[in-house]
């Protein structure tokens, strides 16, 4: 891969301010004023960060891509350490928007009035655990998620989420993604607490169940089919889900794959 050009070159504005959050504060004419905006001495020029008011709230992150001209603002929720909103824009008063209203606790939804571009996920933010509720807002971002999906076979996975959510089981588990496999847990992030079974659209048209990531499961022409299966699969006895910090069972398998 080639070099990535002088930082200077993409952004002569920052260069010559500095620092990124030196040159948010001035594209923001006053309304950063006070607010606790700033960029790492070791590369100012491509990342900023502001702390929120609200005492609960991870930091918003500001960073410069490295080929291109072009900033992406993000922010994660801090008991499951996901994200809450996130963003690309090449326009750096539309950031120095997010980055007031983000200091100043406003919801995500509201963060994305001042700032189109912002995306918020679905998550909710805490400050205090809350597995029913962290569950509930998991599955309203996968289900987000899947209906923004852009790749050839995301009518197939939008089908094979919406399938397992309708399906009161599967519902109460802490749901998540590896490899675009759909996968369950019976505790929440940041610790998972991985049960089986897997899913997965194979991307022509079909659908797959299995018991383990590494098995090659069965095959199924519907994604209801393929999560009738997966119910007779998952175990019994589960139990409500806990928050991913509390002690584990013994013997129990912990498990924090990325997301796809």
């Amino acid at each position: 891969m080639s070099q990535p050009p002088e930082p200077a070159a993409l952004y002569p504005e920052v260069a010559a301010a500095g620092s990124l959050a030196a040159v948010l504060r001035a594209v923001a004419d006053g309304a950063l004023d006070g607010v606790p905006l700033t960029s790492p001495a070791t590369e100012p020029l491509h990342t900023a960060s502001v702390r929120s008011a609200l005492p609960h709230r991870e930091p918003l992150r500001v960073s410069a891509w490295k080929y291109e001209r072009k900033w992406s603002v993000s922010a994660d929720e801090r008991l499951t350490e996901l994200p809450v909103l996130h963003g690309e824009t090449d326009d750096l008063a539309e950031v120095a928007r997010v980055v007031r209203a983000w200091h100043d606790g406003e919801p995500p939804e509201d963060v994305r009035a001042a700032a189109p571009f912002v995306r918020p996920t679905g998550r909710l933010e805490l400050d205090r655990p809350d597995p029913v509720r962290i569950v509930a807002y998991e599955w309203q971002a996968l289900r987000t998620e899947a209906a923004e999906l852009a790749a050839p076979w995301a009518p197939e996975h939008r089908e094979l989420v919406e399938a397992a959510w309708a399906v009161p089981e599967f519902r109460e588990l802490y749901p998540f993604t590896s490899h675009w496999a759909l996968r369950f847990s019976s505790a929440t992030r940041p610790h998972l607490d991985v049960v089986g079974p897997v899913l997965w659209c194979t991307g022509d048209g079909g659908f797959r169940a299995a018991e383990l990531m590494s098995e090659r499961g069965a095959a199924f022409g519907t994604a209801r089919e393929a999560v009738a299966e997966a119910l007779r699969l998952l175990p019994d006895g589960l139990g409500p889900v806990r928050y991913g910090r509390a002690p584990r069972a013994a013997g129990k398998t912990v498990e924090t794959p990325g997301e796809a």
